[in-house]
């Protein structure tokens, strides 16, 4: 059976590989030269933000259990994370629309680098530590990078259709093909260089320094409200009337909560799902097909975000309801397969067929981070999007340190077919969204028609 993963992974970079070769002129945005300079800079340093946090992901819970801590302990450490990013996430990204992007973008590598520098230590209160800096630094990386990259894109007088490539290039390589050799150097460092498990969050840092360089060197300030006036309650206080006032930027808020939740619930799910009876898989190699799903994702998205229909609202009903048909796999293929009594051995026939649906929803994962992008910077307001952008991670990380904590009270049947009804309400979410952003259109037109009876409906 570890013959159909190398098949897989094959068969999808066959797919990814002829999709970016056949790209055709409808399938591509012309830029300019500046702007072509301006997104490379920026995919760089994403790229090196990302390899910093994508080396350590594979090896936390490895180096945690070397250190002779339990499951309970353990857990404990990914729920102070998560905690961290929720109550502190807010503060660092209303300071980041106060006192500067960039900056915010300089203490993310900051405050990483020296999370890497506590897994030095076995003591667990230093590892919590290390545990609440990392929370912080991921509220940073998922909302100062992207406020700062509009904010630019912006000042610079480049097109807003110029954003979406920028968006799906970074999903491409960042989430894609970083994570991929990520994986790959990480199993090079640990395994063949025999360097323990502590080697990858070194070189983390290492990547992480090398683009903080970047930043310092080439980047320049951008502000949400710098206003001296206003301090973090008054903004946290406008950031909660915007989102209760604009029926879009809180539906906006929703979509994303429910399909990162389910997001990261499939992160702790899909290993005991495709080895239910301890069966040996490829754990790294599988890792690596999913993030060759997500490259196929975020390709399909940058060839639709390149075209003006469908727009990204109406696409992104589908993709909701694909992802939630696939995590519906699970449930399927215990009522259909029989499950084995037989401990060990390779994978099975129910979990090649889940796995194939885990790969359709990793490639919807790559087609949703471009696409909640471009819906982001369309809808949340400038002034303060740092600190909406992680107004919306408040519930997501609410729901994960819940199910970090009742990860053995219910089935795993019973996990996937909630987090499948998640994904089911963000479509049916996405459709009210995109009813709403069509109704300032349909007002232009219905104008445009008393004046003019020959007119036709608007189009994007």
């Amino acid at each position: 059976m570890e013959l159909f993963c190398f098949v897989v992974f094959g068969a999808l970079g066959v797919v990814v590989a002829a999709l970016e070769l056949s790209k055709s002129s409808k399938d591509r945005i012309n830029t300019s030269p500046a702007f072509n300079s301006f997104k490379n800079n920026y995919l760089f340093v994403y790229s090196l933000m990302m390899a910093g946090d994508w080396l350590q992901g594979p090896y936390v819970y490895y180096l945690y259990s070397t250190y002779g801590f339990g499951k309970g302990e353990i857990g404990q450490l990914f729920i102070a994370g998560f905690g961290s990013s929720m109550l502190f996430g807010t503060i660092v990204g209303s300071l980041a629309d106060k006192q500067g992007r960039r900056r915010a973008c300089v203490t993310y590598c900051i405050t990483y680098i020296l999370s890497c520098i506590t897994k030095h230590s076995p003591e667990y209160k230093v590892l919590m530590i290390g545990r609440v800096l990392g929370g912080i630094a991921t509220s940073l990386l998922f909302s100062a990078f992207e406020s700062w990259l509009v904010a630019e894109h912006n000042k610079r007088g480049f097109e807003q259709q110029w954003l979406s490539l920028t968006f799906s290039k970074a999903i491409f390589l960042g989430n894609g093909l970083v994570a991929i050799l990520s994986g790959l150097f990480g199993n090079l460092l640990v395994d063949s260089l025999s360097l323990g498990p502590v080697a990858p969050f070194d070189a983390a840092a290492c990547f992480l320094a090398i683009g903080m360089a970047i930043i310092l060197s080439s980047w320049t300030e951008n502000f949400g409200d710098p206003s001296e006036n206003k301090d973090l309650l008054t903004q946290f206080r406008g950031a909660a009337v915007a989102i209760a006032s604009d029926e879009k930027i809180a539906l906006l808020g929703a979509i994303q909560s429910l399909f990162e939740g389910s997001m990261y619930t499939f992160v702790f799910l899909w290993t005991p799902a495709l080895s239910p009876n301890d069966e040996e898989i490829p754990h790294g190699f599988i890792f690596a097909t999913f993030m060759l799903a997500s490259m196929l994702g975020s390709s399909l998205a940058s060839r639709l975000m390149a075209r003006s229909s469908p727009r990204v609202e109406s696409y992104m009903q589908i993709v909701f309801v694909i992802s939630s048909a696939s995590l519906l796999l699970p449930i399927i293929t215990n009522f259909l397969v029989a499950p084995s009594k037989v401990k060990g051995g390779s994978i099975s026939f129910a979990g090649c067929l889940q796995l194939l649906g885990f790969c359709t929803f990793e490639a919807c994962v790559g087609i949703f981070w471009p696409s909640i992008m471009k819906m982001r910077s369309q809808y949340i307001p400038e002034e303060a999007r740092s600190t909406i952008m992680n107004f919306f991670r408040i519930p997501l990380n609410i729901f994960v340190c819940i199910v970090l904590y009742n990860v053995d009270a219910f089935p795993i049947t019973v996990m996937f077919g909630m987090c499948s009804i998640f994904l089911f309400v963000a479509s049916i979410l996405q459709r009210r969204l995109m009813a709403i952003s069509d109704k300032p259109k349909m007002e232009n037109w219905t104008a445009m028609k008393e004046r003019d009876p020959e007119s036709e409906p608007l189009n994007d």
